[in-house]
């Protein structure tokens, strides 16, 4: 939703942001670093330590005197150093909300007086290495199988950035990084030269409520990992860090080092070591926790507005859909819904309830979907259900004994504090009193980073109403004063908040309010979405027993394994389709897969042209919503007759593509794997990539390559080398030898889309819902090099009742099938290893259609024989790519292959099959 920080002037920040960042990147040490006096294996597994301060500094703080480290390698590929106060306890990510293993109890009087230092100064796992050097002290740790150095805080005294300090609400280390490395993570933010992060950008992590229309800014995520990927020797290995820490931070990458700068809690570093992306991924997510599983429909279309007045306007919305023949699998509404926008509400003249729920029993009937808004602001209104019941249960963060008052849409309003079991509870009985009114399917989690429209400790006013009813009601109106008394209000060191050092309290809950347990929110701010996720998550699944689906904007490290992501209020401009690419790869990497951007931009009204070509892109994106503001003209796809045809060209082929989706949605919930993915993800070693921001990957093997700039009708694409097929037309061929540009054309209606070699492709024969589409027959795609006499080929599908909680295989609710091809001598097979088919067998799923791509010869004496019978009546057609339909690359000369479409199948997707033939000499 539409928020204030939108309509900030982005120029401003950047001239705010080099002030501020040459301000920050001080030459001056702020710490004199420690010592390791004693460090003996620790009877919990792993090593402990003791480290004392070498020389007290006062800079932001004096320094903490004692501090313990514990190091262990907790799997084969994941190391842990963790660092904090030996004499007290301090804050952490609350155990019970990322579960982890506890640290050891603290040994205040380890080695203060004996000195002692364990024996070696390695501490070896199968694959990283953690070493250390005692005075002063630093660390770094290894990659066993090449001896490659993947974090050192060394140092020296030329290097103004090297100390490790440790003070109450400052906490500096840095690493030092060679030129071969490739960066990436580090965000939320909207970043202007793509997924690969560029020295001195700033990298704030503080959760906010600044629109992604604002660039290299700290917005709605926090999320402090990046992702190391480097070739040296003509080998790419990446690796992974996370410093699992939620207080604010500025991150300092330089190109040679990166520097950390946290204004509180710990070190508590986890070190991932690939050594493919993939991997890092995989071992980060088993941490973290493995994405959600998503129902089937969620991955159709969706369609928003923040602005539909009434159930006629949705009804009129869904009738539009469905006269376009544009697929359409759920409707949501913004607060539109709500009576005076307080959550759990309906709005009794435009969203009466007889009528709303006729509305959602029709499209129910249709296979569709309803979703619905909440905003964490709880209306101060003592008529209002819920308000009561979240007083009578104390569930609000409070300040100074009482709940913090705060305002937004509704006007005043308490934020809920979910790290409250009772707030936990209350939460899931709102949600439940709310399905009761109308059954929803999902819900949108907004604003909680937490928003504010006030700043600073506020009270009812007592001259004027609030909200005032004029003018814009994101204007305060609540009798505020700022907070500035306290040092977490404004502590020593001011982070890059909002791009400008504004208070840590700006916009937000005031830093020095209290959550449950005596939690500072200084502390706690950055996990607001993350813990509202997770009760949210676990209140659906709960009340509905099926799989839930929640749409989070703020989000931390683990958000995945609860919520999906969109990525906040965008514009609708060329520009930010463009940023929209790099933002849902990051998210990959973050580990929450399903992932988009608002189609054709949340405001203004996009030309029709940049709609056109948002829909294309979008119909690509993991998570596809059309979503607009109330001040825009109205777009939605069918508005425009142009739109319209390229939406039902490119959601027709997202549809036919819903069963590999889905597999790589069962895929990211098993291992972690992004369903979009950075090219680098698959070709590893191709450097030109490292980079590349402008296409992406669907899986390993689907390449999407989208029109990004205004006028265009051809798009310059860099394919890795190999054969890469056209979906749309798949005679149309590109063969690339060593990875290679070029141009191809785009058509204002058409984006190209390409799957690799040695790929098989599940797909369907689509439709306007998902549940119409995924009981259609499947065609099976097999890609081999073009022109090829020898190749093999895999591929695997997963189908499942996916109303069930999991994804696991077991009780006949789900089916996995393996598919193989091979090419030897002009001989084809093609089979399939079928795991749990009854599930399949008893949805009646078939396999009418295998289509083979890239064979030399021709179809003259074929005999295809299926299970060792032969097959009759079906049909096959044998298509050559003629020269105009093969892409020229400069220096190849590639050979000409042809694709073989057999027809008229009936073979049970819940058996295993066997197909072969022998492809006749070319003549």
């Amino acid at each position: 939703m539409l928020s204030p920080s939108t309509f900030l002037s982005i120029s401003i920040f950047l001239l705010l942001f080099s002030f501020e960042l040459s301000n920050a990147v001080s030459t001056t040490k702020i710490g004199q670093g420690y010592r390791l006096i004693s460090i003996e294996e620790s009877p919990h597994g792993g090593l402990i330590g003791l480290l004392q301060v070498k020389q007290k500094t006062y800079t932001y703080g004096p320094d903490i005197p004692y501090l313990q480290l514990f190091v262990k390698h907790e799997t084969q590929d994941r190391l842990r150093v963790h660092i904090t106060d030996a004499d007290k306890k301090r804050w952490e990510v609350p155990y019970n909300l990322l579960a982890r293993e506890q640290p050891p109890p603290l040994k205040k009087s380890l080695g203060k007086s004996k000195g002692e230092l364990f024996t070696a100064s390695e501490y070896s796992g199968n694959e990283l290495i953690f070493s250390y050097t005692s005075d002063p002290f630093s660390f770094s740790v290894r990659r066993k199988s090449n001896g490659q150095t993947l974090f050192n805080t060394s140092s020296d005294e030329s290097d103004p950035y090297g100390n490790l300090v440790f003070k109450d609400q400052y906490l500096e280390i840095s690493t030092k990084l060679p030129s071969s490395a490739a960066i990436y993570g580090l965000g939320e933010n909207t970043q202007p030269n793509g997924i690969r992060l560029q020295p001195n950008d700033p990298y704030t992590i503080y959760t906010t409520d600044i629109s992604a229309i604002n660039l290299n800014m700290d917005l709605y995520g926090s999320h402090p990992v990046y992702m190391d990927l480097r070739n040296e020797g003509g080998e790419a290995n990446a690796h992974g860090v996370l410093l699992l820490n939620s207080n604010g931070m500025d991150v300092f990458y330089r190109g040679s080092s990166l520097t950390y700068k946290v204004i509180g809690g710990v070190f508590d570093f986890y070190f991932f070591g690939g050594p493919t992306p993939l991997a890092v991924v995989d071992q980060y997510t088993a941490f973290v926790g493995r994405p959600a599983p998503m129902p089937y429909w969620a991955l159709g279309f969706h369609q928003c507005r923040w602005g539909y007045h009434n159930v006629s306007e949705i009804e009129g919305v869904v009738e539009g859909y469905k006269k376009a023949k544009i697929p359409l699998d759920v409707m949501w509404t913004d607060d539109d819904h709500m009576d005076g926008a307080k959550d759990f509400t309906l709005d009794p003249i435009n969203f009466p309830r007889e009528k709303l729920q006729a509305f959602v029993s029709k499209i129910h009937s249709r296979g569709m979907k309803y979703i619905v808004l909440i905003d964490p602001g709880i209306a101060t209104n003592s008529t209002y259900g819920t308000f009561i019941r979240g007083m009578a249960n104390d569930v609000f963060i409070k300040y100074e004994g009482k709940p913090y008052l705060a305002q937004v849409w509704p006007g005043p309003v308490y934020f809920p504090d979910y790290l409250n079991p009772k707030t936990v509870s209350w939460w899931t009985d709102e949600i439940r009193r709310f399905r009761e009114l109308v059954p929803v399917d999902g819900l949108w989690i907004d604003m909680n980073e937490v928003s504010n429209f006030c700043t600073g400790l506020c009270e009812l006013p007592k001259d004027h109403p609030c909200p005032t009813g004029k003018g814009d009601p994101w204007v305060c109106c609540l009798d505020c004063k700022n907070i500035t008394k306290t040092r977490w209000d404004e502590p020593p060191y001011k982070i890059n908040a909002s791009g400008t050092h504004v208070p840590l309290g700006y916009k937000t809950i005031a830093t020095s309010a209290v959550h449950y347990n005596g939690v500072l929110e200084y502390d706690a701010h950055s996990l607001y979405g993350f813990s509202q996720a997770i009760a949210t998550h676990n209140a659906l699944q709960g009340l509905i027993g099926k799989r839930p689906f929640v749409l989070s904007r703020s989000t931390f490290v683990g958000s995945g394994a609860y919520a999906a992501h969109w990525t906040g209020d965008n514009q609708g401009t060329w520009l930010n389709l463009k940023y929209s690419i790099s933002t849902m790869l990051n998210f990959g990497i973050f580990g929450m897969p399903m992932v988009g951007s608002d189609i054709c931009g949340f405001y203004p009204q996009p030309t029709e042209e940049l709609c056109n070509r948002w829909i294309e892109l979008g119909a690509f994106y993991p998570f596809s919503r059309d979503h607009a503001n109330f001040a825009s003209p109205r777009q939605e796809l069918y508005v425009w007759d142009s739109v319209a045809k390229s939406a039902r060209n490119a959601l027709g082929m997202r549809y036919k593509l819903l069963p590999y989706l889905y597999t790589l949605n069962y895929e990211a919930h098993i291992s972690g794997a992004p369903i979009a993915r950075p090219i680098f993800f698959s070709f590893p070693n191709l450097t030109e990539a490292y980079g590349l921001s402008t296409q992406f990957l669907l899986g390993s093997s689907v390449m999407v390559s989208p029109v990004l700039t205004m006028g265009a009708t051809s798009v310059k694409a860099l394919f890795p080398p190999g054969t890469w097929y056209n979906l749309f037309d798949m005679t149309k061929t590109v063969v690339s030898k060593q990875g290679h540009y070029l141009s191809l054309n785009a058509p204002l209606h058409e984006i190209n889309v390409h799957v690799y070699q040695n790929m098989i492709l599940p797909m369907q024969r689509g439709g306007m819902t998902s549940q119409e589409a995924r009981m259609t027959p499947f065609t099976l795609v097999v890609t081999f090099p073009s022109g090829a006499t020898n190749g093999e080929a895999k591929g695997k599908v997963f189908v499942d009742d996916d109303e069930r909680l999991d994804m696991k295989m077991e009780d006949g609710q789900s089916t996995y099938v393996e598919f193989y091809a091979s090419l030897t001598n002009k001989m084809v097979k093609v089979w399939s290893q079928v795991e749990e088919g009854k599930f399949a067998l008893n949805k009646g799923l078939e396999i009418e259609k295998v289509i083979v791509l890239g064979l030399e010869g021709n179809g003259v004496g074929l005999q295809i024989e299926v299970d060792g019978f032969p097959l009759k009546d079906t049909s096959a057609t044998f298509i050559e790519n003629t020269p105009s339909h093969v892409e020229k690359l400069e220096g190849n000369n590639q050979k000409r292959g042809m694709m073989v479409v057999i027809g008229g199948l009936e073979l049970s997707l819940g058996k295993n099959f066997a197909m072969s033939w022998k492809m006749g000499i070319k003549g």
